[in-house]
């Protein structure tokens, strides 16, 4: 996984306060309002709008990136400036070209039968092992899953030093610094099957998983062409992530259906075909910058409604005439820039009810702003990070543990490779597909359930999973299939989301490219669990599976149980505080009725006399 997959926007708001502060005594409360004040700008304070509770901001992906730093008004394109048939294709060549680079090295366990059928790393299995006919020796069997588990663990580490790229230099580096190592690592990945002394297969899928990153992170930019139809267009990119396992599956399908012919170095080379033309699509009609964000927008906005802006203090150096005029001039250019932000994000109408809708989800979360104004050190010392960070780091070993070895797992626990195909075949089918149809369902779920409803329900599935998964039944392979390919996207899905709307996204680079990146690290121990199980168990599956999925239990029980506490001590507190500002307001509006009472009623009326009562 990268380091957003599955973000659910682009955008979003921060709270200026953090609902932890709630609970401290009046004068810490106070100091540390006045220290969150000096950790951030806000956009609106930073061009002159007052204040508000709550922050607008973009995603960044820069972990080095203070929180402060906001996009320049002046940076990025405007949308309405390009083409609408322009724009459209950016959109779509972006979709594209995530569906065929981004995600390809996840269809590890489609692609891992033909390594064996092509004998990669056969040469590290003993004579013995030779000799008794074995489809794939224990060496060899290590080192396979090892090319994907440095693949898996590349995509995510290298989340962190591309999302500073893209912060800071923008779409166009990032996607021709991805095409330059995806085509690397096809030709290296094709001169390995070419050269038996080159053992070129790891290095070349390193390459394959660092391009696929670099083209990934950058494609959600896209989202900012057409703004009232962001949420759309990343669920689009998210799902061609998912679909790009799908890559490695159809080479296959032409492997078998050519009997072998179609070998991988002629696949490889052929592959060199995307890198080059999504360079061309870069070099000619890809933006060469992101377009315009959703706060920067906003600004266009206010200077298009402000009419005060038709009025320059130069003008009274115009004489009569050439004052009106130039004053109408500027009032045609600013309505004509408003009409066209109206096409384009939506008119005033249109944005109340998306601001009414995100403050809806605000409410339901229930977690919303609870360490909003917190700086991230003080995020990743709090259980909020914590417990959510060693979930992460289990689950992430766990799901890529399963898919280097769902086939060695169900040939042991069935006792049948004909039985274990049929299920790796499903999977292979299932990753994909499973990822693409449950975007649109997991947008639903995640805006309409609070974080500790669809954190509990993520615990039930993981403890499910858990369960059949050490079932050595085939009807059991299957449902542990389905829920595992619903599952995948469900748990990232939910970590970004739980990230933005506790930590928010002022410091969402550090906070979650940290989660990320130190889960990335110790996905490398997947080596050791495969040799374990191998060695130990004597390749039984079941005690590995049977402790992942009783840590994953008692761990999510624990982050589950803290979240749900934390919301109900929030709910109560701001209840109480709702009730105090009730009470307040009754006795403020009788003292105004009583005062109001000794005032006289025909106070300013005039009389008969011309006399003016005071």
């Amino acid at each position: 996984m990268s380091l957003v997959q599955h973000v659910t926007s682009v955008e979003g708001t921060d709270r200026d306060e953090a609902l932890v502060d709630l609970f401290l005594p009046p004068i810490e409360r106070q100091l540390s309002v006045d220290r969150a004040s000096e950790r951030r700008l806000s956009f609106e304070s930073a061009h002159g709008f007052g204040h508000n509770k709550s922050v607008r901001r973009t995603i960044s992906y820069d972990a080095l990136k203070r929180p402060e730093e906001i996009p320049e008004e002046n940076a990025g394109i405007t949308p309405y400036k390009v083409s609408t048939t322009r724009r459209l294709a950016q959109v779509v060549t972006t979709v594209l070209a995530c569906w065929f680079a981004s995600g390809i090295v996840f269809g590890f366990a489609a692609l891992k039968p033909i390594l064996v059928r092509e004998g990669v790393f056969r040469e590290l299995c003993t004579k013995e092992e030779l000799n008794a006919g074995l489809e794939v020796c224990y060496e060899q069997d290590l080192r396979l899953n090892f090319f994907f588990s440095l693949a898996s663990t590349t995509a995510n580490v290298s989340a962190l030093p591309i999302g500073t790229i893209l912060d800071r230099y923008g779409p166009r580096v990032c996607y021709l610094f991805g095409c330059f190592c995806l085509a690397s690592g096809s030709i290296l990945m094709s001169l390995a099957f070419q050269i038996a002394e080159f053992d070129g297969y790891t290095i070349g899928n390193f390459f394959l998983a660092l391009g696929g990153s670099s083209i990934f992170l950058p494609s959600f930019q896209i989202a900012n062409a057409f703004p009232k139809y962001s949420g759309t267009i990343v669920a689009l990119v998210t799902g061609a992530f998912d679909a790009s396992a799908a890559v490695f599956l159809f080479y296959r399908l032409a492997y078998e259906g050519s009997a072998g012919k179609f070998k991988p170095q002629t696949f490889f080379l052929a592959y060199l075909a995307v890198p080059i033309l999504i360079a061309i699509a870069q070099l000619t009609f890809l933006p060469s910058e992101s377009y315009k964000t959703a706060p920067q927008l906003d600004v266009k906005i206010a200077h298009a409604e402000d009419a005060t802006r038709d009025i320059h203090s130069s003008d009274d150096e115009l004489p009569d005439d050439d004052i009106w005029r130039a004053r109408k001039a500027r009032s045609v250019r600013r309505r004509r820039r408003a009409k066209e932000l109206d096409k384009l994000v939506g008119n005033a109408e249109t944005r109340k009810l998306l601001e009414e809708k995100e403050e809806h989800r605000q409410e339901v979360s229930g977690v919303w702003g609870a360490l909003h104004n917190k700086t991230a050190k003080e995020q990743m010392l709090s259980p909020w990070f914590i417990l959510l960070t060693l979930l992460t780091v289990l689950q992430m070993v766990r799901m890529n543990y399963f898919i280097a070895t769902i086939r060695e797992q169900y040939d042991y626990m069935l006792g049948s490779k004909e039985l274990a195909i049929r299920i790796n075949e499903l999977f292979d089918w299932a990753l994909p597909i499973g990822g693409v149809i449950s975007t649109p369902f997991l947008g639903l779920l995640l805006d309409n359930v609070s974080v500790p409803g669809y954190m509990f329900i993520l615990v039930i599935v993981i403890t499910i999973i858990g369960i059949v998964g050490s079932i050595p039944a085939l009807w059991a392979g299957y449902i542990n299939v389905i829920l595992f390919v619903l599952l995948r996207p469900f748990y990232y899905s939910a970590m970004s989301d739980y990230a933005t709307k506790v930590f928010g996204f002022a410091t969402f680079g550090r906070v979650y490219g940290t989660i990320i990146c130190f889960s990335g690290l110790l996905n490398l121990s997947q080596t050791g669990i495969d040799a374990l199980t191998k060695h130990a168990f004597n390749g039984n599956p079941i005690p590995v599976n049977t402790f992942l999925a009783a840590a994953g239990f008692v761990i999510g029980t624990a982050l589950v149980t803290f979240v749900t506490i934390q919301t109900y001590r929030m709910h109560k507190k701001l209840e109480e505080d709702d009730a105090i500002t009730v009470t307040n307001t009754e006795v403020d509006s009788v003292l105004d009725s009583l005062l109001e009472e000794d005032e006289l009623q025909d106070y300013g009326s005039f009389h008969p006399h011309g006399s003016v009562r005071v």
